[in-house]
């Protein structure tokens, strides 16, 4: 006798599907793809849906690599990478004193999965940044073709400070994509249209190949009309370039970075987790079909 479907049922076939990503794997890109996340809103998912989505990817088969460019480190203590201050880390590679591959440390959360932890000694790097020469490029300068090809990565994903400071210009002069979390809440859109205009002025002057290429919808809660409202407003706004999937709020992708893991680890089975594998399929998916080889710029 077939018990049908069941809500406990459905969340162990989850699971299972994370457990076993082998079956499941995601398609490499066409070419080596070097997103930005980016938005200078605080709590919106920013480092959330970078971790998650680089621990998606990587869980299913592809190379990736994380550079925490927030001197907070969340993204490093998600990624159960060390940042304790004198770690090797992109303080030391955007000064020019180490490689990229030499900071690169391998995620608790997969094998194939690399972080470049910050520290907080990147607190002080925007100051330190200003006299320097080619100041906006550093983080290109770092992440260039031949250092990829070395740690054979398929996809590069940066997290942002919550600003439109220095770091975050390096972040997008040293990309091709811009990846914005978006949340399903109320002045969503308040202080966009700045990042928009600031991703227009790094594209005239400094990276030519920077575009917005997904938004991600994140902090949904379907029990309000006010959610639905800015789903609606974002989509009619953005078009294609939003992701199908969205992000709902869930305590367990909260609580996932106090244990230093992303959700995915945290609790495989829950709809954060599902959600954001869903994302990273999306993103795979895209990447696979590009037409047009997506380099740094370099």
């Amino acid at each position: 006798m077939s018990i049908g479907w069941t809500p406990i049922a459905e969340e162990a076939e989850r699971a299972a599907r994370l457990r076993h990503p082998d079956r499941h794997s995601m398609p490499k890109p066409a070419h080596r793809r070097i997103l930005t996340v980016a938005n200078q809103k605080g709590g919106v998912g920013k480092t959330t849906s970078t971790v998650n989505i680089a621990a998606a990817l990587a869980m299913h088969g592809l190379r990736v690599l994380v550079v925490d460019l927030d001197p907070q480190g969340n993204a490093s203590t998600a990624l159960g990478v060390e940042h304790r201050a004198g770690t090797p880390s992109i303080y030391e590679a955007l000064l020019g004193e180490i490689g990229i591959v030499e900071a690169a440390a391998v995620s608790t959360a997969s094998d194939n999965l690399l972080c470049v932890p910050a520290t907080i000694d990147l607190a002080g790097a925007e100051i330190e940044l200003v006299s320097m020469v080619a100041r906006e490029s550093r983080l290109r300068q770092a992440l260039s073709d031949e250092v990829l090809d070395e740690l054979a990565v398929d996809y590069v994903l940066i997290d942002c400070p919550p600003s439109l400071g220095l770091l975050t210009v390096n972040a997008l002069v040293a990309a091709a994509e811009v990846l914005i979390p978006i949340q399903c809440e109320y002045y969503a859109l308040e202080g966009l249209g700045q990042l928009l205009s600031n991703i227009d002025l790094v594209r005239s002057h400094l990276n030519t190949a920077l575009h917005v290429s997904t938004i991600l919808l994140t902090m949904y809660d379907g029990r309000t009309k006010l959610a639905d409202q800015v789903t609606s407003e974002v989509r009619q706004h953005f078009g294609g370039t939003v992701l199908r999937t969205v992000i709902p709020r869930s305590v367990k992708v909260s609580e996932a970075p106090g244990y230093s893991q992303t959700v995915l680890a945290y609790d495989p089975g829950s709809r954060g987790a599902m959600s954001y594998v869903d994302a990273a399929r999306e993103i795979a998916l895209y990447g696979s079909r590009m037409g047009g080889p997506e380099t740094n710029g370099a």
